[in-house]
């Protein structure tokens, strides 16, 4: 079997295993319309989108997203990106376990990364915000492990959220020593629970998708009630749970992109400005890990519908 990012454009009669991330059916034009699926394939290396011509009514309800394929097919390019002409396709294991196997994982050890995001939240000197933090960190700790950060854009693969959390605290470290007027404790508690209430607003790591809560509420507003749920339930009171409230909601950094209120703390301009640099940066790489130097990515909307060049140069 090959592996999603090793498939070129004129690759034929490649075999692949994969996970069905998205999918829908059409009809296309002309006196004979016959339905084909159009759907983003998926394994520990990456996605490509693939399309089934003439599909069968049983390979429309069978084929749905979340399954295991097994399927052979050729490579093109189509809008400056790969796309997968199926020629044969048939369900594999639809085993939990195996599924697991077909998705992205983050580039570093899950455990590695808890155990140095621990480090930070051991180095918040005020006791109101370590408290806070560590039993909020410790009590979600299992899905912050292995959670992603998003169902698609930036950082949305197994771990992703554990990646997306360590690396802007160690953004946010180079900072307080380039800034030393940065409040560090501030900074560091801000941004390990800034995403706290993904763990609530995805359904988890394989297909995610948004929960009722998700969907009504958000992750900024569940993130900011968890906060304030176990700050009354540990007597914790003062300025601190305000600010760190302040810079959850604030972290997205404008209204216009979910954010309640707008960063008022110089502590919350600055994880605002991290958050976006470090998922703005991840679809960057991943836009531009599977084409060809010398060449544009396809458009990006999440980035103004931007397409990026890739250098020739290393």
């Amino acid at each position: 079997m090959n592996k999603i990012a090793s498939l070129k454009p004129g690759d034929d009669g490649v075999l692949i295993e994969a996970l069905i991330n998205h999918v829908v059916s059409g009809k296309t034009n002309g006196a004979h319309r016959s339905t084909y699926l159009s759907m983003t394939l998926q394994d520990d290396t990456g996605s490509i989108d693939a399309k089934l011509w003439n599909a069968s009514e049983e390979q429309v309800q069978t084929l749905v997203k979340g399954s295991v394929v097994q399927i052979k097919g050729d490579v093109i390019k189509y809008n400056e990106d790969r796309q997968m002409k199926i020629v044969k396709i048939h369900l594999a294991s639809q085993d939990d376990k195996e599924r697991i196997k077909f998705l992205k994982q983050a580039p570093l050890d899950s455990q590695f990364m808890i155990n140095e995001i621990k480090k930070f939240i051991d180095q918040i000197d005020n006791l109101k915000l370590h408290q806070l933090v560590k039993t909020l960190f410790e009590e979600n700790i299992e899905k912050l492990s292995y959670y992603p950060a998003a169902s698609k854009n930036h950082h949305e693969y197994v771990s992703g959220l554990a990646y997306h959390t360590y690396g802007m605290l160690k953004v946010a470290e180079s900072f307080c020593t380039l800034y030393p007027t940065l409040n560090k404790d501030l900074l560091y508690s801000g941004i390990t629970l800034h995403d706290l209430g993904k763990t609530i607003e995805l359904s988890g790591p394989v297909v995610p998708e948004y929960t009722i809560e998700g969907k009504l509420l958000g992750h900024i507003s569940i993130s900011q009630a968890m906060v304030k749920e176990m700050a009354d339930k540990m007597n914790i009171e003062g300025e601190e749970v305000t600010l760190l409230q302040h810079m959850i909601l604030s972290h997205h950094g404008k209204n216009e992109f979910g954010s309640p209120v707008l960063p008022q703390v110089k502590e919350a301009e600055i994880i605002y400005l991290i958050d976006n640099m470090d998922a703005r940066i991840n679809m960057l790489e991943k836009a531009l890990e599977t084409i060809e130097p010398g060449s544009f990515s396809k458009r990006v909307f999440a980035l103004e519908n931007r397409s990026f060049y890739k250098p020739k140069i290393g």
